[in-house]
């Protein structure tokens, strides 16, 4: 029984030491973690890094969105835009709009105004120079109650422009060659007419391309703004009939009979042969009887 007993004691006192020993690595462990956190945390180090970085590389201070949001001046760029605004009171705002047109060299090429029983509406189409697009499409917004949409397009014409430049240079070189063999060394009817054939051609295509380049340089020179402000009403029913006041009655009235008179004196004035010819004939019997 003393051997039993004792065995179990000695079981239990191996199992004491190894939970002991199991806890204590855990507790360790513990530490450890602990302690390596607490050494990286190490805030001036950072700042020495990143110091150090920004002297080695002076790359790291550039602002990409600060050049991004820059145009090149050597460009041909097209812009346009379209909104839609809730405004309080349609009139109000268009009036406050052309102000702001008249403040940037802005003006209202056209202008649509509509009136339902849901809201009133009013489509305006501005054209603002270039370097003012951006001011006015900001002091729009500011006069507006609520954004519904805004959408801003633009279009690179640089290429068809520097295209179209070196195309009529070209042209206007030959045709100078083309008048001067005109002048000097045209002899025949048949070397002139031929001459000037080409010549003529040759000013067609100057004349297309001088138009597209113009046309080119005003729509890059003013960008084209439209804008829909709309105005909500309360929904009020279309009457389906209307009923006539006492001074309506009276005007229809006298109007019907000045209508009235008007009409007896025309009929009197078509027939007017066939009332003549009616006196001359009762006349002439009223003659004859009496003889």
């Amino acid at each position: 029984m003393r051997t039993i007993n004792s065995k179990i004691i000695s079981k239990a006192s191996w199992l004491l030491l190894v939970f002991t020993l199991l806890f204590s690595c855990h507790e360790g462990a513990n530490y450890s973690e602990e302690l390596k956190m607490s050494e990286v945390d190490v805030d001036e180090s950072f700042e020495a890094v990143e110091t150090m970085g920004a002297e080695e590389t002076p790359i790291m201070s550039f602002k990409p969105d600060a050049t991004l949001t820059k145009t090149p001046t050597n460009l041909k760029i097209i812009k346009t835009a379209s909104a839609r605004y809730k405004v309080k009171d349609v009139k109000v705002a268009t009036g406050q709009i052309r102000a702001i047109s008249l403040k940037y060299d802005a003006y209202i090429s056209d202008l649509r105004y509509e009136n339902n029983l849901y809201q009133k509406e009013n489509r305006l189409t501005i054209k603002v120079p270039q370097q003012h697009f951006d001011m006015m499409m900001d002091s729009i917004g500011k006069v507006v109650e609520f954004v519904e949409y805004e959408n801003i397009t633009t279009k690179d014409v640089t290429e068809e422009y520097v295209d179209l430049q070196g195309r009529l240079a070209t042209k206007l070189e030959v045709k100078k060659r083309y008048e001067e063999i005109l002048r000097k060394n045209a002899k025949t009817v048949k070397d002139i007419l031929d001459t000037e054939e080409k010549l003529r051609v040759l000013q067609e295509e100057i004349e297309s391309a001088q138009g597209r380049l113009k046309y080119l340089t005003n729509r890059v020179a003013y960008s084209t703004i439209q804008i829909d402000l709309y105005e909500t009403v309360e929904y009020t029913e279309e009457p389906t009939s209307y009923k006539k006041t006492f001074g309506d009655k009276t005007k229809e009235g006298l109007s019907f009979g000045w209508n009235m008179i008007e009409a007896i004196v025309l009929f009197f004035i078509h027939i007017w042969p066939l009332i003549l010819f009616g006196l001359i004939l009762a006349f002439l019997i009223r003659r004859w009887l009496k003889k």
